[in-house]
């Protein structure tokens, strides 16, 4: 497919994903406030390939939905594969749009938090049901071990 969107919860991991499958495509942001307004401002030049990189990373696209229709004409007339990869909080008129503007040229993969199948595979569960249901299941709290309550490092993950 020529677009790729992966959707998900904040901070489920879709920018860590898609950053490290597709580590030579041009990552561009959409909640950076520089990046929102120059794809506002000139859409067609936004998405247009720098010569030498495979394609582009586009998060949060669900900022500027109007995006989806430029990519539309642009993989009509490219017809390449993975050109764009789109990553978005998932939401019902996100879901709707792409799959409207984008039906037949998507491939559309939602990303959940860690499963407990994931957090015991990777010795990251809990002993405790009580914790891991405190801990919660995002990805960000078991990598860098933080409390889900502040930033810090959590004293229930020491074994």
């Amino acid at each position: 497919m020529p677009v790729v969107a992966i959707l998900g919860p904040r901070q489920s991991g879709k920018t860590t994903l898609a950053k490290n499958v597709f580590a030579e495509y041009l990552y561009l942001s959409l909640e950076n406030p520089d990046v929102h307004a120059r794809a506002q401002a000139d859409p067609k030049r936004f998405l247009t390939l720098p010569s030498g990189v495979p394609g582009i990373i586009i998060d949060e696209v669900q900022r500027i939905p109007a995006l989806l229709s430029y990519i539309q004409g642009i993989v009509d007339e490219k017809q390449r594969a993975g050109q764009y990869i789109l990553t978005g909080s998932q939401n019902f008129l996100l879901s709707q749009a792409i799959s409207q503007t984008l039906a037949g040229r998507i491939a559309i993969h939602t990303l959940l938090p860690l499963s407990i199948a994931e957090l015991q595979e990777a010795h990251q569960l809990p002993t405790s049901e009580t914790v891991t249901v405190f801990n919660g299941f995002y990805p960000r709290i078991y990598d860098q071990q933080l409390s889900p309550t502040s930033n810090t490092p959590c004293a229930f993950f020491v074994s």
